[in-house]
């Protein structure tokens, strides 16, 4: 049986949230009312609402790399990831950390790039050559 994962959060505009995760991130719109709106996050639901955004510290460690803490994201294959890096870029994306390789040569090889959503919420997006090795030890 597969799962589709479900995430809701708040965010402070949804017409900003509809330009961000529709256009920006290529994200399918679904249902929506004048409070929230869902879109399809690359095969799971996102549910956006309006509200307070969550509050997040750079309290990950990452190797020698401090990332934001809590953050979601998702893991694509690295040619789509790669689509993405460019897709961010060619967005004027402030990357919280820019799109880089880590952990190469090792199990586990995976590349990576954080980014904040315009409301603040971080998000991680990492790539793999083999999807297989998500969970390599």
């Amino acid at each position: 049986m597969q799962s589709i994962f479900h995430f809701a959060f708040n965010i402070t505009d949804l017409d900003r949230a509809r330009e961000f995760y529709g256009k920006v991130l290529g994200c399918r719109e679904g249902r929506s009312t004048d409070t929230w709106v869902d879109f399809d996050f690359f095969g799971h639901q996102i549910s956006l609402h309006l509200g307070q955004p969550f509050s997040t510290a750079a309290t990950g460690r990452v190797g020698d790399k401090m990332v934001p803490m809590p953050h979601f994201g998702l893991i694509l294959a690295l040619p789509e990831w790669q689509a993405m890096a460019d897709r961010l870029t060619a967005a004027g994306t402030d990357f919280v950390l820019a799109p880089q390789g880590r952990f190469l040569g090792e199990p586990g090889e995976q590349w990576t790039m954080f980014f904040l959503d315009p409301f603040g919420n971080p998000i991680e997006i990492k790539g793999f050559r083999d999807l297989e090795a998500v969970y390599a030890t």
